[in-house]
């Protein structure tokens, strides 16, 4: 009986919920941390980041409008689904990291345990952050967060997952939809992770992932109008400069690369109050009429 040939995996897009080719065309070559070929990988364009924003905003309203405990159902199903392939995250990480088999699986079940925490988080972090204001005066003073809407986000390059939806998650717990740049250099677990995300109930459009030339597809979505906010979270310092000013153009927010020297941290609140409006709300107190009800 002759060997069998390999089925190699043809790694694609993951934009408004379908696996698009890049829309030049174009590919990379991707290698592994001993510089082993593991896979070509899609070169994204400016076009392409340039509909993954169409296909962010067109998510945004469902979204952003879904029940907080419902988002929170969803972020669950998505860590069901990478439960039950583990053993693949971990074969990709080991490959994208160097990491010995133990180490990766290790990688895996902090990112899906990442998942998990955020999910619980959703319907939360509006008590945490919200709240009653005291004022002089007859009136109620409520403070609520918002979603800001499309947030585009620059993966951590050397942490390829963990540190993926470490800054993944929180963006799209809150009600926002993201447009991801996954790291350069190790893009595979992001890509694999557009499949787990289009087979979850996770709409199309609420995550959009590209892989490529971090800068090139940074530089459009950093001077993109329908983009309301970026987290440089992989950007270098150069770069992040670079960006930071192309942002400023439409006032989006701006989360600046922060110091991260373990991702298995359990992490605190502030990257999903990062993108988060408080929306203040007055109104009278006092009785209506004979009846005494309050309005």
């Amino acid at each position: 009986m002759s060997e069998r040939l390999s089925v190699l995996k043809t790694y694609k897009l993951y934009v408004g919920g379908k696996f698009p080719r890049s829309e030049s065309g174009r590919v990379y070559e991707v290698a592994d941390s001993k510089g082993k070929w593991l896979a070509n990988a899609p070169q994204s364009s400016r076009k392409d980041a340039r509909d993954a924003v169409v296909a962010a905003r067109k998510a945004f309203g469902g979204w952003s409008g879904a029940t907080a405990y419902n988002r929170g159902q969803i972020l669950y199903r998505v860590a069901e689904m990478l439960e039950g392939r583990r053993s693949q995250f971990a074969h990709e990480v080991a490959d994208a990291e160097g990491l010995s088999k133990s180490k990766a699986t290790e990688q895996v079940e902090a990112t899906i345990d990442r998942w998990v925490w955020y999910a619980g988080w959703t319907d939360k972090i509006a008590q945490v952050l919200g709240g009653a204001n005291p004022v002089a005066g007859p009136f109620f003073n409520l403070s609520t967060p918002e979603p800001t809407g499309v947030v585009a986000v620059v993966a951590p390059q050397e942490s390829s997952f963990l540190g993926l939806v470490s800054v993944v998650a929180p963006v799209i717990a809150t009600g926002n939809t993201a447009v991801v740049i996954a790291s350069e250099k190790a893009p595979l677990p992001a890509l694999s992770l557009g499949e787990v995300l289009a087979t979850s109930d996770l709409p199309g459009g609420v995550v959009n992932i590209l892989s490529g030339r971090t800068a090139e597809i940074a530089a459009p979505l950093a001077a993109h109008q329908g983009v309301n906010a970026i987290d440089l979270a992989g950007a270098g310092e150069d770069l992040a400069k670079e960006l930071e000013i192309a942002a400023a153009d439409n006032l989006k927010r701006v989360l600046r690369p922060q110091p991260v020297d373990d991702w298995f941290a359990t992490p605190g609140t502030d990257r999903m109050a990062a993108f988060l409006e408080t929306k203040t709300v007055w109104h009278p107190t006092g009785s209506l009429g004979a009846s005494g009800s309050s309005y």
